[in-house]
């Protein structure tokens, strides 16, 4: 349970005016004041609320972005849009690429606690880091992932999505449509991509076809596992792709197929959509992914309340 500052005075006689004196150490008390005040926030265990305010006495204008590789295109742009928008904004930036390092993570976790930066905006794929759940209030801001119940997160309609790319295909004639995804966990809203394809599947009294692959492999395994794919499935009519590269990754391979496949991807980049033109995807707004994700971290720098979730919506671009 998160307490507040009115907890940690309830159990110890005092006001709050009095804990807060006592945390940031301001003005004479009594010793036995300040006994009474350790003794509630232990009780409480109530480091979060202290170590929060001890983050906002001092201010560095530098801001931590943690996500997975900045080579793919999604992230590259989401990444390169924060930085131009808080470089406007006054603050420095460092850049944190974190795919499958935890302890990295933690790196940049402790720096914050150490008031080394002012916030982080985070994005990426480990789990089962605990230092996210010891503190409440830090300004720390997600994109796309589900850190706690107490840290905001940002992200799109991903069941829109889902539908919208499900609908497509099937308004296209598809009948027998996969949709590859990564191996599915409670922490990523990407999950729901998932689900509004198998609601819409259903919906048309389809038959769901799930290919699970992992992000993080590399590109020669994605090639053999999509090529695996499409050898056990040879007469598919569509795939929903996970994301803009995987998409673009099987266009060489389902043109050999007779059937040739649509396929729809799922991020609609400036890049993937200037280099493969007459790909149809589902395109995420960055730009407003950007401008969300600083407004709200910039809100709990300064201890402002904000909501713990913030949905966008997502668009099917038929691009040409």
């Amino acid at each position: 349970m998160n307490y507040k500052l009115e907890d940690v005075a309830e159990i110890a006689g005092v006001s709050k005016t009095t804990v807060s004196r006592v945390i940031n150490k301001r003005g004479y008390l009594s010793q036995a004041t300040i006994d009474k005040v350790h003794d509630a926030m232990a009780e409480l265990n109530y480091q979060p609320n202290a170590a929060a305010q001890q983050l906002q006495k001092k201010k560095t204008n530098i801001v931590g972005l943690l996500f997975p590789s900045i080579a793919n295109p999604f992230f590259g742009e989401l990444v390169e849009t924060l930085e131009k928008k808080l470089y406007q904004k006054g603050y420095t930036v460092i850049v944190g690429d974190a795919t499958q390092d935890a302890k990295k993570e933690e790196h940049y976790l402790k720096q914050l606690l150490s008031r080394q930066v002012d916030g982080l905006i985070v994005g990426t794929h480990n789990f089962n880091i605990q230092t996210y759940n010891k503190y409440h209030g830090l300004p720390i801001v997600s994109i796309e992932r589900i850190l706690n119940d107490e840290i905001p997160t940002i992200a799109v309609n991903n069941y829109q999505g889902g539908v919208l790319a499900t609908e497509f295909l099937i308004k296209r004639g598809a009948k027998k449509i996969i949709h590859t995804t990564d191996p599915f966990s409670n922490n990523m809203p990407s999950d729901q991509r998932h689900q509004g394809y198998l609601d819409t599947m259903v919906k048309h009294h389809l038959t769901p076809i799930t290919w699970q692959i992992d992000f993080e492999m590399s590109y020669a395994q994605k090639t053999a596992n999509f090529t695996k794919m499409l050898q056990q499935h040879g007469d598919v009519d569509a795939i929903f792709a996970s994301n803009d590269v995987e998409a673009t990754q099987m266009l060489p391979l389902v043109s050999k197929m007779p059937s040739k496949p649509i396929v729809v991807g799922f991020d609609g980049t400036r890049l993937i959509q200037a280099i493969f033109p007459n790909m149809p995807t589902i395109v995420q707004p960055i730009e407003q992914l950007a401008s969300v994700a600083i407004e709200v971290l910039e809100k709990r720098i300064a201890g402002e309340a904000t909501k713990t979730k913030y949905l966008l919506d997502v668009t099917l671009s038929l691009q040409r």
